[in-house]
């Protein structure tokens, strides 16, 4: 029998550390471990017996989640959950918290929190099983093996000019871990990188805010996509949250189509609906990559799109936080390479160049 999971709950609020304790006790899976009202309390706890995931709140006195989670992650790399208000300010914090290494989060409302909880009962605890399964990694080595790699290839003589501009596309799926691996692999492409299309999985309010955040750091341009948004060189366009988003051809252009339906795969917005229309509209004149992520969405769509001609890359396991979507993607029979995170800007620089 598998050990549960032992589960540390820091949240300045009573209210929701006694209703999160009371209900992921009923899981029999599942051990809370400990609750602390703030992260100097959690810490001491930490000396005694350390957590396998972290339920964590952002806005805490004494100190901020964000500076608790980035001690963790330097101290012993650790699942950690974020606990944030469905808010534009509770979306930016928590990017802040992915890219600082989090492996997930979970939308709370300001007001009615107790019925929320008790309601969102089943969530919680599926949310918690998922963080146990992932593996914390720190991105900053990773990252700078992926800036080592950038500065050895010679990009200065690449020219627009050398780059089918309608011809080709760059296609990327990801899901749990995926907003640390796409800022690395994003921020190092040059401002000449073929235009790519994105799907994150993450709600509504989140995808804008991580899109905004990228754009800042990044030489090509990351928005939050909109229907009739040409894919061209140097622009990401990144599916929004609660919406689904295809590839569509206007004249001798790509564009997207941002449109709404029913989950997908359990997502909403789906790598499978974005990856088939892929393969459908761009054939073999695309390059598919899948990263980490929970489940198997975007398989069957890599599937499509390597049976179409693309060219299809995965992460491989040793980077991922989760390796499920990547190795479902595997099983089918549609990847044609497996590469650590910290290689995939090379290739997709070396994409770009081809002609």
């Amino acid at each position: 029998m598998n050990k549960p999971i032992k589960v540390l709950i820091v949240d300045d609020s009573a209210v929701v550390r006694q209703i999160m304790s009371t209900i992921l006790a009923t899981d029999a899976s599942i051990h809370v471990l400990g609750v602390a009202a703030d992260p100097i309390i959690a810490m001491e706890k930490m000396k005694l017996e350390w957590p396998d995931v972290i339920v964590l709140d952002i806005e805490m006195p004494r100190m901020d989640g964000i500076t608790f989670l980035k001690k963790v992650m330097a101290e012993r790399p650790t699942r950690v959950l974020i606990c944030s208000t469905l808010t534009e300010h509770g979306a930016e914090t928590t990017m802040q918290a992915l890219s600082a290494g989090a492996v997930g989060y979970l939308c709370k409302p300001k007001l009615a929190l107790r019925d929320f909880l008790t309601e969102s009962a089943h969530e919680l605890i599926h949310a918690v099983k998922q963080a146990a399964q992932a593996t914390p990694r720190n991105f900053g080595q990773v990252s700078d093996k992926a800036a080592a790699t950038f500065k050895a290839l010679d990009v200065s003589g690449i020219k627009t000019s050398m780059i089918e501009t309608s011809d080709k596309v760059i296609a990327i799926g990801t899901s749990t871990g995926g907003t640390q691996a796409l800022e690395l692999l994003l921020t190092a492409l040059p401002r000449v990188t073929t235009g790519i299309v994105i799907v994150q999985h993450m709600p509504e309010k989140f995808t804008a805010q991580f899109a905004e955040r990228l754009n800042k750091i990044c030489a090509i341009e990351v928005k939050e996509a909109c229907t009739g948004d040409r894919v061209m060189i140097g622009r990401a366009l990144i599916a929004p949250g609660g919406m689904h988003m295809r590839l569509a051809r206007n004249g001798a252009y790509y564009v997207v189509e941002v449109l709404n339906g029913p989950p997908v795969n359990c997502h909403k917005p789906s790598v499978d609906v974005l990856f088939k229309s892929v393969a459908s509209v761009a054939g073999a004149n695309a390059l598919g990559i899948i990263m980490t992520g929970m489940g198997d969405d975007g398989a069957r769509g890599l599937r499509d799109m390597h049976a179409a001609g693309a060219r299809t890359l995965a992460q491989d396991q040793e980077t991922c936080v989760v390796f499920g979507m990547p190795k479902e993607a595997i099983k089918l029979g549609a990847v044609d390479t497996v590469l650590p995170l910290g290689q995939i800007p090379a290739e997709v620089i070396r994409y770009s160049q081809m002609h």
